[in-house]
């Protein structure tokens, strides 16, 4: 109900922003590039000679933002492989603008340091938390495609990071799937054994997304140029200052500095325009997940990819 109501918050102001009002909406998560490309204030600077300002909105996972893009309520924002798969069923309006390389080491699946459960196989019957529609939720499936456990063999608690985390720690759950930077927090606040991680299994990119019709108005190619060079700008410098990124997003993302730098050490930079074998792994997402009748029809990742000048 909540998250209704702010989406709807949302939308209504757009509605009422003056027709004639240059700007740019960006949605944004407490970690990664966008958070600090908003706390430095670059993009304001460099879209200014252009006559356009930033209004930022912030979400608490990939799911709501992609569905805050598709209600029109942001012109502009990212997500993980899987929320944009499920984005694009829903709405033609979707757009991939361009991602960060592959992080593969930056989700995992976690059991308790004293957990009988050895392998992915061993997770057949037991109750694993994840957050519906996100990176990790693909991660799972394709783990358990890799160890020959079916996917309706075990139980699924879908749970936001906090609850799962909440649940994790108490034993409610016998295992959690999850992304950094909770996965650094989960490991180090219960002391939580890695079951496997991402590699091998699934890239893990990030994707800047917009809205078809903003991006392709001839108006604002220069504003999505001037954002990507700008998100290139941060990644440079946060690739070279992992400490000061740390402390920096510590208050606002609520973990401890130290823990952050754990996470921070496995992300990736370098934001790029999609590229052959990136859409071909997102093809391979939204084939699993019409496969496993998650969704409700096939789709063409491909269709999706912004293509400026055409």
């Amino acid at each position: 109900m909540f998250f209704a109501a702010a989406l709807a918050l949302l939308v209504l102001t757009a509605v009422q922003a003056r027709a004639d009002e240059k700007v740019i909406r960006i949605g944004y998560q407490k970690y990664g590039t966008l958070v600090l490309l908003k706390g430095k204030g670059l993009l304001e600077e460099r879209l200014k000679p252009l006559g356009y300002r930033v209004a930022w909105s912030e979400f608490p996972s990939g799911p709501p933002l992609m569905e805050a893009l598709n209600a029109g309520a942001i012109d502009f924002g990212s997500a993980g492989e899987a929320p944009p798969i499920f984005a694009q069923a829903a709405s033609r309006d979707l757009v991939y603008v361009a991602h960060e390389p592959a992080a593969p080491l930056g989700e995992a699946i976690l059991v308790a340091a004293d957990s009988p459960i050895r392998t992915v196989a061993d997770l057949r019957g037991k109750t694993i938390a994840l957050n519906k529609g996100s990176n990790v939720h693909y991660f799972l499936v394709r783990a358990l495609e890799a160890a020959g456990v079916p996917y309706d063999a075990v139980k699924l608690a879908f749970l936001g990071p906090a609850d799962a985390a909440a649940a994790f720690s108490r034993g409610s759950v016998d295992a959690w799937a999850i992304w950094d930077p909770y996965l650094a927090s989960g490991e180090r606040a219960t002391g939580a054994r890695t079951l496997v991680t991402g590699e091998g299994l699934v890239p893990n990119r990030q994707f800047y997304l917009s809205r078809r019709p903003f991006a392709e108005a001839p108006a604002n190619r220069a504003v999505l140029d001037t954002t990507l060079a700008a998100i290139g700008a941060i990644d440079a410098w946060a690739k070279d200052n992992t400490d000061t990124v740390a402390a920096e997003l510590a208050p606002s993302v609520g973990i401890p500095a130290p823990i952050l730098t754990v996470a921070l050490k496995r992300l990736t930079y370098g934001v790029t325009p999609l590229d052959p074998a990136t859409v071909a792994d997102q093809q391979a997402v939204a084939d699993t997940f019409h496969r496993l009748g998650l969704l409700p029809k096939p789709l063409v990742v491909s269709d999706a990819v912004w293509k400026p000048g055409t």
